[in-house]
């Protein structure tokens, strides 16, 4: 699978960490920065990742910022993106099978390096449901 990812200054540690992770597990990543802890804002970020899985619809993004919130809103701002602000590997799997979700997001300051990699691997093993979750995604894409 493809991945776009990108943080701001205080999920700069865990996007690495992940990029790395996704890599091992033989995903393409294309990392959109940035590279330092100098202060950045986070919708600059949250939009470049979500116009790119816009554009490549097989993709999936990922949003790091120090707690997920304010990436998960600015990505949603998008029409066709669907961003899942997950905690554990639960959320993450209800995201993926119930809510067909694009882009996760999670916060540094929230999550370890553990649970990022258990909430990233339910990411990965879970899929869009279908069924009677057609419809509830199909009324959130028509706003």
């Amino acid at each position: 699978m493809k991945f776009y990812i990108g943080t701001d200054h205080a999920g700069v540690d865990l996007k690495d960490w992940t990029v790395e992770l996704l890599q091992s597990k033989g995903h393409e990543v294309v990392d959109f920065g940035p590279f330092s802890k100098d202060r950045v804002d986070y919708p600059d970020y949250a939009h470049k990742v979500a116009r790119a899985v816009i554009e490549d619809s097989s993709a999936q993004g990922i949003l790091i910022c120090g707690s997920g919130i304010g990436m998960s809103m600015a990505a949603n701002k998008h029409h066709g993106i669907r961003a899942a602000l997950c905690h554990d590997a639960y959320t993450a799997m209800v995201a993926r099978e119930h809510n067909d979700a694009n882009i996760l997001c999670f916060g540094e300051r929230i999550v370890g390096k553990g649970v990022a990699e258990s909430i990233i691997d339910a990411w990965l093993a879970n899929g869009f449901e279908g069924g009677r979750h057609v419809q509830r995604v199909e009324k959130i894409e028509a706003v």
